[in-house]
Order: structure tokens, then sequence, then C-alpha cells
């Protein structure tokens, strides 16, 4: 994680100080890390920014505690955010980001997240089913609001009573 920012507030602030240019990869892909953040903890994610040249892949790393499970159940996460459309193959590289998980994210307990600014694509929706892992995709606009979330039947096990609806 950079020590020049750790919300999106510090990082706008210092894109400005720096004059980094707002179509550069680097802010879009920032910008929308610090996005995914503040919309996956609307969804019980307690997450911390990792991202940067070094990251393996690894964006976001932290915990689940989804809503219906108890106070005391939490599921380790890693999370890829990718600020364009999903395709099949981010899904594979956040396969390989799984296995280059720090240690205490290594393992059966952790379920990888890919999430994007588009909705699943059949390919993308495959690939999420076939995975080796308990993984799980969320669509997340370039605002920040969350439009789909979906994971595969390794996560299903560990999700026993937790359930995804449309809100309005």
């Amino acid at each position: 994680p950079s020590s020049l920012h750790n919300s999106l507030p510090t990082f706008l602030h210092h894109a400005r100080t720096t004059s980094l240019s707002p179509t550069s990869t680097v802010y879009i892909g920032t910008h929308y890390e610090y996005t995914c953040l503040l919309a996956l903890r609307s969804l019980g994610f307690t997450l911390h920014r990792t991202g940067g040249a070094s990251d393996l892949g690894i964006d976001l790393l932290g915990v689940w505690r989804p809503p219906s499970l108890s106070a005391s159940e939490e599921i380790k996460v890693i999370v890829q955010c990718k600020a364009e459309v999903p395709k099949p193959q981010f899904v594979r590289e956040l396969e390989g980001a799984l296995g280059s998980a720090p240690t205490g994210w290594k393992g059966e307990g952790t379920m990888g997240w890919l999430v994007a600014r588009g909705e699943a694509t059949k390919g993308v929706r495959e690939a999420v089913r076939r995975g080796r892992g308990a993984l799980g995709f969320v669509f997340v606009e370039k605002e920040g609001r969350v439009r789909q979330v979906l994971w595969n039947g390794r996560a299903g096990e560990r999700l026993v009573g937790v359930g995804v609806g449309v809100k309005y």
C-alpha cells in the first residue's frame, strides 16, 4: 500500500498535488480500487488496499462477515479489482492470486473475489463456476453502486444461509 494515500479522499488529494492525469491507468485503477473498497464495505467486507505494481494480483485484502452469518463467522478474502468489463481470463488471474496470497490468507478458508465494472458475461459466470477454489464476482459501477453478486458452489458450501436479493 502507498504511504501517500490510504483512502479515496487522500488519493484524490495526492492525484491533485502530483498532477496525476485522471485518464492515466494508475489513476483509473487506484480510484476504482478505493471505490470497490467502499462499495464492498456496505456488504460486510472489512478490507485494506494492497494494490500497486507488485501486488501479485491482490488489490484488496481482508475479511467478509456476511450479515446473515453469526458475528463470529468471518471469511478471509482477497479481492482483485478491474476497472473494465470482466473477462474469463480475469477469473484465471484471480485463481493465480489466491495461490500467491500472503501468509494467513493461503488455503481452503480464503475466498477470492473478482470485482469489475460490468455485468458477468456467460464466459465469466462459467469461469467462476468451474473455479477450483471458493470464488465470487461483484459488478461495481464506476460510481460505486453494487449491481450484481454471484459465487460458485465451493463458496456456497461456506455460505449456507447467505443469499443475494434485488434491492431498489
